[in-house]
């Protein structure tokens, strides 16, 4: 068991009732005194339930959230790679994943009311007639740490998984813009995938969202194909899909089918209502926002994770503990990583490397030293190249549950 004394137990006390029923129907029976399960427990019965073909490859420590459709999330000690593994890669899905796909017949298409000219292209065309790039890009659930927020926001409850940082290799989406023609009145990129709704009505978007303009124009925005020099799992989006590093990870459309180029703010699915949506300013926890008081997510908050040790470790007071983690801060550049053993009171400045390319994450490491036998907790504490750090406690609630970035803390035992 990872019990996080910080992020289940103490704060949370016990499973919600959303994950009950979750865990139940995965099950298929009701769990009995499941009222008492501890919040960071998953039944070990979820062990025997049999995944998809397409997450048979996921690596067996990921949590499963929910199965309709199917999410999974990836605990802070899996993700100690620098590059995220595609089998640790965590699952974000709306609708029900498609059949693997036929690559020979896949085609994205450019639409819009601002494309010069409707433009088919197959994936062998993509990959030859445009200059193939790959960046090592960050993706982030903007719902990721929901789980925190007091009274309970709508959504998954993410506990800190919903993040990985692969190396993309694809096509730039700025090129595969210049080729089909973008007119002067161009204001949004929106997408279309494969997937399909869970109400099984055809033709329904599962999620069809966007970004603007001057954002699909980065080099590092990319239309993709394959994830550390492998073919992209199908959970994750093969054969193709955006990836768009530093927004929220609705943007990176997966199984990409079209693109639409608009002459105004894209009004696809999950582009309106409290989808992906802050209030424009400061509401008290359980306010009711109305629709025209939320403005969409653009640029993810800077933000933390201690990937070694595991919270719950026992280590000797005689050991120098080598600390480490990840730090990344949406469009922005991490410039510093505070470590604290005691509460806050004093911070220890880690050592931070710069990221392998703009918008991956980037590596932090620190060495501690415990004063006396005991418990203790370890905070990390990021700080963005504007100066803004991470908050202690939650921040903002909002009724979607999004961009919790409060510190990352972990919980240890010293013995003699």
């Amino acid at each position: 068991m990872e019990m996080d004394t910080s992020k289940g137990i103490s704060r949370k006390g016990f499973i919600t009732k959303g994950a009950l029923a979750t865990f139940g129907a995965l099950l298929g029976s009701k769990i009995v005194f499941g009222e008492h399960l501890p919040a960071d427990l998953a039944p070990i019965g979820l062990a025997n339930v049999e995944l998809p073909d397409a997450l048979k490859g996921k690596h067996p420590g990921l949590i499963v959230l929910n199965d309709k459709p199917w999410n999974m999330e990836t605990p802070p000690h899996l993700l100690d790679d620098e590059v995220t593994p595609a089998d640790r890669f965590f699952v974000r899905n709306n609708g029900q994943m498609p059949p693997a796909p036929q690559v020979s017949t896949w085609t994205l298409t450019i639409s819009g009311e601002s494309v010069v000219k409707k433009t088919v292209l197959s994936l062998a065309e993509l990959k030859t007639k445009f200059k193939v790039y790959t960046y090592q890009l960050m993706l982030e659930c903007g719902g990721n740490g929901r789980k925190e927020f007091d009274p309970p926001a709508q959504g998954l409850q993410w506990g800190l998984g919903a993040i990985g940082c692969a190396r993309w290799t694809g096509v730039r989406l700025k090129d595969v813009l210049a080729y089909a023609g973008v007119k002067s009145d161009a204001v949004y990129i929106g997408f279309l995938g494969k997937d399909t709704h869970l109400s099984g009505e055809t033709g329904k978007a599962v999620i069809s969202r966007g970004i603007p303009v001057k954002k699909a124009l980065e080099d590092e925005t990319l239309i993709a194909w394959a994830m550390n020099g492998q073919d992209i799992p199908l959970s994750n989006g093969y054969p193709l899909r955006l990836v768009v590093g530093g927004w929220p990870g609705s943007v990176s459309g997966k199984w990409l089918s079209e693109l639409m180029v608009r002459n105004k703010v894209h009004d696809g699915a999950k582009m309106s209502g409290h989808s992906y949506r802050m209030p424009r300013f400061p509401v008290a926890p359980g306010t009711t926002v109305p629709d025209d008081m939320l403005d969409i997510i653009e640029s993810m908050p800077v933000k933390s994770i201690i990937t070694y040790p595991a919270t719950g470790a026992t280590f000797a007071r005689s050991r120098v503990l080598e600390l480490r983690g990840h730090a990344w801060a949406g469009d922005l550049l991490v410039s510093a990583v505070d470590v604290s053993i005691d509460f806050g009171a004093t911070w220890q400045r880690s050592v931070l490397s710069p990221p392998a390319n703009r918008l991956a994450w980037q590596r932090w490491k620190a060495s501690i030293r415990f004063p006396e036998q005991g418990y203790y907790e370890i905070w990390a504490r990021a700080t963005d190249s504007k100066g803004i750090a991470q908050p202690m406690v939650v921040p903002g609630w909002n009724p979607g549950g999004y961009l919790n970035n409060a510190t990352h803390r972990i919980a240890v035992m010293v013995t003699a």
